[in-house]
């Protein structure tokens, strides 16, 4: 019995060890990475910026709350996409059109929203939309790696699955948006999460990366 307490402490040990570990080094990675990424697309954030202004009224980056790590309410950062007062329109498009509450309902997107304008249907399609949360990155709301940042009112929509996904750091990029990103439906990018809380490590982290630039640069899934 003794020598069985002993093991299964050592075991426990050496479990937390590598985790800490894993963390350790995401979190280097992170700031790294994410530091010099910002000074180097500095100039592209300036461009985009005027483009986004140009094309529409509205600022040129948004910030939107999101449920963060232990469901820590957080604020990342994105170009702006959609028209001025998105959240208000989708209300409206919602309650005039059964077809648009029943798909939005399901996946908590439109495939061919209308809100999009033409500035944001680019940067979404290479998913420039989302370089901004490198800020949040290097803050620490997020990481490179990890479950998407969920919206307050998604969150009884996520059921039992809410509880995994909020012990992660939300990520820029994760495991449903290298098997299908706006393809997916809600649920499966909830399975997705989760199965990821399960499996990560720095080797499935890197090869998520290494997926993300392919599925970039084909613009497989995007909308």
């Amino acid at each position: 019995m003794f020598d069985e307490s002993i093991s299964i402490t050592a075991n426990t040990s050496k479990i937390k060890s590598k985790r800490y570990f894993y963390y350790g080094i995401k979190r280097l990675f992170d700031i790294i990475v994410s530091g010099l990424a910002i000074l180097i697309l500095s100039p592209m954030f300036l461009l985009i910026s005027i483009l986004i202004k140009i094309d529409s009224k509205g600022p040129a980056i948004l910030k939107q709350t999101r449920i963060g790590k232990n469901g820590k309410a957080i604020t990342i950062y994105k170009f702006r996409s959609m028209i001025d007062h998105a959240e208000e329109v989708l209300e409206e498009l919602m309650q005039n059109d059964p077809a648009i509450y029943e798909e939005y309902t399901n996946n908590k997107k439109l495939k061919n929203d209308p809100r999009v304008t033409r500035v944001g249907k680019l940067i979404r399609k290479t998913s420039i939309d989302e370089l901004p949360q490198l800020l949040n990155i290097f803050n620490g709301d997020m990481t490179f790696v990890g479950p998407r940042p969920y919206l307050p009112r998604e969150k009884n929509d996520m059921g039992g699955y809410y509880s995994h996904i909020i012990k992660m750091t939300p990520g820029l990029t994760g495991l449903w948006q290298v098997n299908g990103r706006s393809d997916c439906g809600f649920k499966d990018r909830l399975k997705f999460d989760c199965k990821y809380y399960r499996i990560r490590s720095l080797k499935i982290d890197l090869k998520i990366m290494l997926r993300t630039f392919s599925v970039v640069l084909s613009k497989k899934g995007a909308k």
